[in-house]
């Protein structure tokens, strides 16, 4: 059942009695509350370069409004990547309200000082909710439908919270926001560990998960950094980098959003000779390799999780 309050706080109109075998069709309401918004949000113009970096200096200086205009208008920008990740556990209409969350925190971290258009980084932070939210919803062990319900609005209000507090919030942080008995929250959260097969394949790999546990007897390394985090901080360094290295690594490499190219096609678009695009290629990696090693990450390992993306 759609509730009646959606993202971008469009309200959904309760149904009515006596509705046709038609009108009561569970997937018809879905469309119904999907078209309402859409038709919502059509209405916000989208933002020149130059006024993307007025109201982000406005919102730095706390303006709330410039911080609304820049949200209202990209939500259509969310809705244009939700829909590549339908059929993948979850409806539209939550897939855009995990997207607008990831929409939000760009907003706040958005720097139109480093070059790129806010829609470029924005792209980044919009896949990286959704997809998290996906990962959420694959599990080995399948829970009744109720739970995942519930289980979901639990982990929706921790994202959310997250995005306000700057940080991960607590169980108790989570049943204030849900008003739900803190025994109740700990109980279905418990439920949102995932697990995984031991049999289960590794990617790119010939071999199982069984198959890469480490030895107790061994030490780990002394340092973990998660994907999502080498990702965040692979986004800053490109920003870094002059524009020209900058270009084409996203663009051969499929950063950002962006389709993988060739040379040539990136020496056509840019008006260069394939030798200098691989030159430049080049020495935009090593700038990367530099700045990697210098905070003491191993390269390879990264370049390796991040360009397979």
């Amino acid at each position: 059942m759609v509730e009646d309050t959606l993202v971008g706080d469009v309200k959904v109109p309760p149904l009515v009695a006596k509705r046709s075998k038609k009108e009561q069709d569970p997937s018809r309401r879905v469309i119904d509350a999907t078209s309402i918004y859409l038709k919502e949000i059509g209405y916000a113009p989208l933002l020149s370069a130059e006024e993307e970096i007025l109201y982000t200096r406005q919102l730095n200086d706390g303006c709330e409004r410039s911080r609304h205009r820049m949200i209202e208008s990209n939500l259509r920008l969310v809705v244009k990547i939700s829909r590549r990740y339908i059929n993948r556990g979850l409806d539209l209409l939550d897939l855009i309200e995990e997207g607008n969350i990831g929409l939000m925190r760009a907003v706040e971290k958005f720097d139109p000082e480093l070059g790129y258009r806010f829609s470029t980084y924005a792209t980044w932070w919009i896949r990286q909710t959704i997809e998290r939210a996906i990962m959420n919803q694959t599990r080995t062990i399948r829970l009744p439908v109720h739970v995942v319900k519930e289980l979901n609005v639990y982990l929706r209000a921790s994202r959310k919270l997250a995005q306000r507090l700057d940080h991960d919030p607590t169980p108790e942080e989570i049943a204030v926001e849900v008003n739900k008995p803190i025994k109740d929250v700990l109980k279905i959260l418990s439920l949102s560990e995932r697990i995984t097969s031991i049999d289960a394949p590794v990617a790119d790999q010939e071999k199982s998960l069984v198959d890469t546990v480490a030895d107790k007897n061994k030490l780990g390394p002394d340092t973990e950094v998660e994907t999502d985090d080498l990702s965040c901080v692979l986004v800053g360094w490109l920003q870094q980098l002059p524009e020209k290295q900058r270009e084409v690594l996203v663009r051969r490499f499929g950063l950002m959003h962006h389709q993988e190219e060739t040379l040539e096609q990136i020496g056509l678009e840019i008006g260069l000779t394939r030798e200098r695009v691989r030159q430049i290629q080049v020495d935009g990696l090593r700038r990367l390799r530099d700045m990697l090693h210098r905070h003491g990450l191993n390269s390879d390992d990264l370049f390796k999780e991040l360009f397979s993306q």
